[in-house]
């Protein structure tokens, strides 16, 4: 198993003039942990069961840029692009862009998007549910035809682009692996089957069950279950003089029982940086294997 920190909070104790510099480090620290990625939050503004509505924020790709140049080896996402707050076209350059400058280590990932306080505040797209599933999958669609040698016109219910043209392509080879984000039973999880190569899932309860439909979806479309990379967020709280790590590590052998390949998440006191060197030594190497 694959350890992945979400870095989804910038309120950090140095202010934003510290920002650059304790960032950098954040994911520096976390590479050198062994965490297989990092990724940030596709949010402008703060979410609340993560803290305030107006604690500090970064937008996500410029984020992503900057931590390309600070880094050597993770692999760098958006957990999850909100699929409407970027044109398709645009978003597949961003992506490859991103592929190019980090050296192959982009991920797309891409959800409906949820945040509606949020997008109408800033005057961003927010369509209906269903609309933002269609646009979802068009732009599934244009990324992986830009993400090829096609370069021909894609006409669909609400995305015209003339020329898919795009170079440079990126470097990963056959395309930036694509997670989708979220979980319904009738249009994510098809979704992932038709176009994804990893999903993102709740630890919870339900998990069994959303992987048995993903199953039965990769089944209809003539996918390959074993090949799709399963995620779940998780939670990584060590606790006061690590009593957590324990816990942990068995919570995490679970999931692998279950064939989950990457838990992915916040760091509680990821900017004090010893929680992610005490992942590092105790509980990456300890599921390394599983």
């Amino acid at each position: 198993m694959k350890l992945g920190l979400d870095i989804s909070e910038f309120a950090w104790p140095g202010g934003s003039e510290r920002l650059r510099a304790d960032l950098a480090t954040v994911a520096r620290t976390a590479e050198d942990a062994g965490f297989d990625r990092i990724s940030v939050m596709d949010h402008l503004w703060q979410v609340d069961h993560i803290g305030a509505r107006d604690d500090s924020m970064l937008e996500a790709y410029t984020t992503l840029g900057f931590l390309a140049g600070r880094t050597s080896r993770v692999r760098l996402l958006a957990l999850v692009t909100g699929v409407v707050y970027r044109e398709p076209g645009l978003l597949a350059k961003i992506v490859s862009t991103l592929d190019v400058l980090s050296a192959g280590r982009a991920m797309l990932g891409v959800g409906a998007a949820w945040f509606e306080e949020e997008a109408r505040g800033l005057g961003l797209p927010f369509p209906p549910v269903a609309e933002r599933f269609e646009r979802l999958e068009e732009t599934l669609q244009i990324c992986r035809r830009m993400w090829s040698d096609d370069a021909a016109a894609f006409e669909g219910a609400h995305y015209r682009l003339e020329r898919t043209l795009n170079v440079p392509q990126p470097l990963t080879e056959p395309h930036p692996p694509i997670l989708i984000g979220g979980e319904g039973e009738k249009r994510t999880l098809r979704l992932v089957a038709k176009y994804g190569q990893s999903c993102n899932l709740q630890p919870g309860p339900e998990l069994d069950r959303k992987l048995r439909v993903l199953r039965e979806h990769c089944a209809r479309e003539g996918t390959d279950y074993d090949a799709i990379e399963k995620t779940v967020l998780f939670n990584f709280d060590v606790g006061h003089r690590k009593r957590n790590v324990g816990a942990i590590i068995d919570a995490l052998g679970g999931l692998a029982d279950r064939g989950i390949g990457v838990a992915h998440g916040r760091v509680v006191g990821v900017a004090g940086l010893t929680p992610l060197e005490t992942l590092g030594d105790e509980v990456i190497p300890a599921v390394a294997e599983l």
